[in-house]
């Protein structure tokens, strides 16, 4: 498998944990819930994220990836189950689905710390950390692509404050 390829996971997944539970956790906060509520809620959606995703990603490349290799036993006019080629699509498959579950969980754990260290202000770490984390991912996404860094971090922190405005908006606060 690529590195963009594997990439590609790291940064949805990445997105996926940090944003979703950025939004529980404001929703949460702004709610009156108390921090170890806070940090609850971010737990019960970072798990469920994580499986979704994880899950998810296997059912979705397993469709894609045993397509392909369909396409390759036509012209062969035979099966490759057994084969390396059939090892190796097995190989991307159980990578892409770990590496997305894993990146889901792994951001979730951002907007979540700052509950469980801190008794003040939480909340608005939270979402620094969040666009902190974000960045990082622009730069990586950036750098992999070979296309902007700068135009890859924007496009991260808008799609962070549109996410914290509309939570925000929602709740009512």
């Amino acid at each position: 498998m690529s590195k963009a390829e594997q990439g590609r996971y790291v940064i949805l997944g990445g997105i996926d944990g940090i944003l979703a539970v950025l939004g529980g956790v404001i929703g949460a906060s702004t709610a009156g819930t108390a921090y170890h509520g806070v940090v609850h809620v971010g737990i019960g959606v970072a798990i469920a994220l994580a499986i979704t995703n994880g899950i998810g990603s296997y059912l979705a490349e397993s469709t894609v990836e045993y397509a392909k290799l369909a396409e390759k036993e036509r012209p062969l006019l035979r099966r490759l189950t057994g084969t390396k080629i059939e090892t190796r699509t097995r190989r991307k498959i159980y990578l892409d689905s770990i590496t997305h579950g894993g990146s889901s969980f792994a951001g979730s754990l951002i907007p979540i710390v700052p509950f469980v260290v801190m008794t003040s202000n939480a909340l608005w770490v939270s979402i620094v950390a969040s666009l902190a984390a974000l960045v990082t991912l622009g730069i990586y996404s950036g750098k992999l692509s070979g296309q902007s860094v700068v135009a890859s971090v924007v496009k991260m922190i808008v799609l962070g404050v549109l996410v914290v405005v509309l939570v925000t908006l929602v709740g009512g606060n």
